[in-house]
């Protein structure tokens, strides 16, 4: 996580190219680092050599080196400066946005922990600067801002009576319908019943979500005081919403639809243009928050926590706890899940919101 203000040095040398080709390509290089597990990722999520993996890297990285290709421009100061704050800002949000991963405000977690939006600001403002004349002063006020925070360094704080449960199933994970598989997610939820009230688990554990499984899971937690939270599908003729549901005694409710799917493997909008069904449907910007139990929480599942858009829309809310969640069995051997955790948690530092964890590891990790 500590790894993050260095993605703030990319403006900087897409300032100083020579010339758009240059730009293009410092881009591309950037983009194409910061996403580099991604064709091991795929070649393991489809059990496929790397060529398909290698192929979507690509496609991936076409819109974030075509904003900054078309907005570099020769003419230094203010014009490269305000070029340079709109190329961010259209990588912040769809469509961009969409594929806007490894964004440099990330890094404001890091540089101004607490600040929140002040915060935010703030390294908008580096990044602007550090691609203008004056680079030399946003530089030094960057390495000093990292210094301060590698000496004044915390853990982000997990809420009280919360308590997030990592997995390491593997591919099995959501795919295993059996009553002897949830009856041992069960035991391992109360186990947990007398160290939290609230217990987390990871994205599609439940896997299909449905009448009979919601009953199995009230009927466990009878007597319980314990809610849990776990990630789901539910499906219906057009398609399905990749989901987390919150489950107690009292209640088996469908609590968040995620915003925004896994582009291509999960999220694949040309099916209903073609009039075609399936793929997992994007809500956007529906449900930035929900409430459990007077709580107000802001949920990200796996992929959410790569990009800008669906956090800042959470926080906007003023959440009281994030809740990130993700299946990373297809990760193995990469940096994705690491990835992920250190930009969700630098959102947990920069507006002092707690946060809880719960991911699903592959079996041999």
């Amino acid at each position: 996580m500590m790894a993050l203000p260095g993605a703030m040095f990319f403006p900087l040398l897409w300032a100083q190219s020579p010339s758009r080709l240059v730009a293009a390509a410092v881009s591309a290089g950037y983009f194409l680092s910061a996403s580099r597990g991604l064709p091991q990722g795929v070649a393991n999520f489809y059990a496929a050599d790397l060529w398909p993996g290698l192929l979507l890297w690509v496609m991936a990285s076409s819109s974030f080196t075509l904003a900054h290709a078309l907005f570099w421009t020769r003419q230094p100061g203010r014009v490269r400066a305000v070029r340079s704050a709109v190329a961010l800002v259209l990588m912040a949000l769809p469509p961009f946005g969409i594929t806007g991963w490894a964004h440099p405000l990330t890094a404001a977690g890091i540089l101004f922990p607490g600040w929140g939006w002040f915060g935010l600001g703030a390294t908008a403002i580096l990044l602007v600067i550090i691609s203008g004349r004056r680079w030399q002063i946003a530089v030094a006020v960057l390495l000093g801002l990292y210094a301060w925070s590698a000496t004044d360094w915390t853990q982000p704080k997990v809420p009280d009576g919360w308590k997030g449960v990592d997995l390491a199933l593997g591919q099995n994970l959501g795919r295993d319908g059996s009553l002897s598989y949830h009856l041992d997610l069960i035991a391992a939820v109360r186990a947990k019943a007398g160290e939290a009230s609230f217990v987390v688990l990871p994205e599609s554990v439940l896997g299909f979500w449905t009448p009979t499984v919601a009953r199995l899971w009230q009927d466990a937690l009878h007597g319980t005081d314990v809610t849990v939270i776990a990630g789901a599908a539910v499906i219906d003729a057009a398609g399905y919403d990749n989901v987390m549901v919150a489950i107690s005694d009292a209640e088996a409710r469908i609590l968040y639809r995620e915003r925004m799917p896994v582009p291509l493997s999960m999220w694949q909008p040309w099916r209903e243009w073609m009039g075609q069904r399936g793929g997992a449907r994007a809500d956007f910007f529906a449900n930035p928050v929900v409430d459990v139990s007077g709580m107000k929480i802001a949920p990200l599942i796996c992929y959410e926590q790569l990009i800008l858009w669906p956090i800042l829309q959470s926080m906007l809310q003023a959440p009281d706890i994030i809740v990130a969640t993700g299946n990373g069995w297809w990760t193995s051997a990469t940096s994705i899940i690491a990835i992920q955790q250190a930009s969700a948690f630098a959102w947990s530092r920069l507006f002092g919101v707690p946060i809880v964890t719960a991911f699903n590891h592959n079996q041999q990790e």
